[in-house]
């Protein structure tokens, strides 16, 4: 019962972890003892980040791929099963934010919105849980956000992306759970961060926030490490196909 958040001797594959939150999580699941596959657009950006975490005492590898492309995505994840090593924990976290009044939006962004925070949980899933099905193990944790609930202005695409993966995540338990594998989603609020960057400047949008939160502020991202843990652990061996909000009570306030 002591050892339930233990990672030792797991490994898992974060996708767009060089930095931001991806790496925080990345950081977290080392330190409760997991292997990390580090993933991003460069191999060169993937390797700094992995020599970070080697530099702290923790094991990482890099393995850099396109994850809104099917053949890279199955080339990858055929490369770090046959060279480093299986893959017990994925979090989906790759994700972009563009933001335009609905009626302006440009379709290149929309597509671009759509392929990284929606097609690209569903191909590194598909590629990833072919390897957890003939194991029967698996733990699969897709980032979603407070958008997969509630709508905001300028970010519709984001909040139609971030829709589709909540029930892509529920869709997924329901096949895949017969498996031994548990997919979840983590759901943050609104969080300091490099994508919200603009809205913590922002002091009216700020002040609004704080007042429309519970808590009464922004969520630091270290706060998300927590859910990250227990999703990767034996501690949710019998969760699945949910959606934890890490959001400061925002949802549960009208």
């Amino acid at each position: 019962m002591k050892n339930l958040f233990d990672l030792t001797g797991r490994k898992a594959l974060i996708t767009g972890s060089t930095r931001g939150i991806g790496n925080l999580m990345a950081r977290g699941l080392a330190a409760h003892g997991a292997s990390i596959v580090i993933n991003g657009t460069t191999q060169e950006g993937a390797e700094k980040a992995a020599r970070s975490l080697v530099a702290e005492g923790y094991t990482a590898d890099a393995v850099a791929f396109d994850v809104r492309n099917a053949q890279a995505v199955t080339n990858g994840i055929k490369t770090i099963e046959e060279n480093i090593g299986q893959i017990d924990i994925l979090i989906n976290n790759a994700g972009i934010q563009r933001r335009h009044p609905f009626l302006e939006f440009p379709e290149d962004e929309y597509d671009q919105v759509i392929e990284v925070n929606q097609k690209s949980v569903f191909l590194v899933s598909q590629a990833v849980g072919r390897y957890m099905v003939k194991r029967e193990a698996g733990k699969i944790i897709n980032i979603c956000s407070m958008q997969s609930e509630l709508g905001r202005d300028t970010i519709t695409p984001y909040a139609a992306s971030k829709g589709a993966v909540k029930m892509m995540t529920r869709g997924m338990c329901v096949e895949l759970a017969r498996y031994n594998i548990q997919i979840n989603g983590i759901a943050p609020g609104y969080f300091k961060s490099d994508m919200t960057k603009a809205l913590v400047e922002d002091k009216d949008f700020s002040a609004w926030l704080c007042n429309r939160t519970p808590a009464n502020r922004w969520g630091d991202p270290e706060e998300l490490i927590g859910a990250a843990v227990f999703l990767s652990s034996k501690g949710s061996d019998f969760v699945n196909g949910h959606l934890i909000f890490v959001d400061g009570g925002m949802l549960a306030a009208v």
